[in-house]
């Protein structure tokens, strides 16, 4: 696997809450296929390390009590998160860290309850939607991730999700839909590209013999170049 090297030795800052369980599959992901150095950050510091980009991973933050992401967003850390958000630093939430940006307003919308009422956890097909991701010699026209949600439907009025798909901001899309989500909606970004949001996992999918494909790879090859501006090619 060719290792990312125009960013130079980028550091990538992985925040942990109690409840978290996708943190080590990203920690693997990140530095088995990418050589990425990452940095565990609880939770309740106040303070960020010297980091070029941040993960927010999957699982179930305080037990998503309240509601997915609720009391997660007001978490210390999560002050320091919206302060290098404004100076441009990437941002990547997955699953729960979706549900996190959204609740701390990085992102619009909101994720609720999968409209059939049940979790559902399974391999789920997805098409890339964001027009520059769609046409890169990396990246095929559809993918397939895990899934594993209970509260995965995204929700928008129509005016906010209008100006996400004529600002391009659309990431993913569900084929088919396996929640509800409003306009097949699987993931969003921010109007500066730089903050990622969505409900699949591709750190859970990295390697043919455990997870039957690669596609994982290929989303963040799509995020270290989109986002943070690197090429993984090279």
């Amino acid at each position: 696997m060719q290792k990312i090297t125009s960013i130079g030795r980028t550091r990538v800052g992985l925040i942990q809450f109690p409840g978290s369980n996708c943190d080590e599959d990203c920690v693997v992901a990140l530095n088995r296929h990418f050589g990425l150095e990452v940095t565990k950050i609880w939770h309740r510091q106040t303070k960020l390390p010297a980091v070029d980009a941040i993960v927010i991973p999957g699982g179930f933050s305080f037990g998503d009590y309240l509601r997915c992401g609720g009391l997660a967003a007001l978490s210390p850390i999560m002050d320091e998160i919206r302060a290098v958000a404004q100076k441009g630093m990437p941002i990547i939430g997955i699953c729960n860290g979706f549900q996190i940006l959204v609740e701390t307003h990085l992102l619009e919308g909101a994720l609720l309850p999968n409209a059939h009422g049940r979790f559902v956890c399974q391999r789920q097909g997805l098409v890339w939607s964001m027009k520059s991701m769609n046409s890169g010699a990396n990246t095929k026209a559809t993918i397939s991730l895990p899934i594993a949600h209970g509260e995965g439907r995204f929700h928008a009025d129509p005016h906010t999700v209008e100006k996400l798909k004529e600002e391009d901001r659309v990431l993913f899309t569900y084929a088919p839909n396996p929640n509800g989500s409003v306009g097949d909606i699987a993931g969003i970004c921010d109007k500066s590209g730089r903050i990622w949001g969505m409900m699949p996992h591709p750190e859970r999918a990295m390697e043919e013999i455990t997870s039957g494909n690669e596609d994982g790879q290929l989303v963040w090859k799509a995020f270290f170049e989109h986002a943070m501006g690197g090429d993984a090619n090279k």
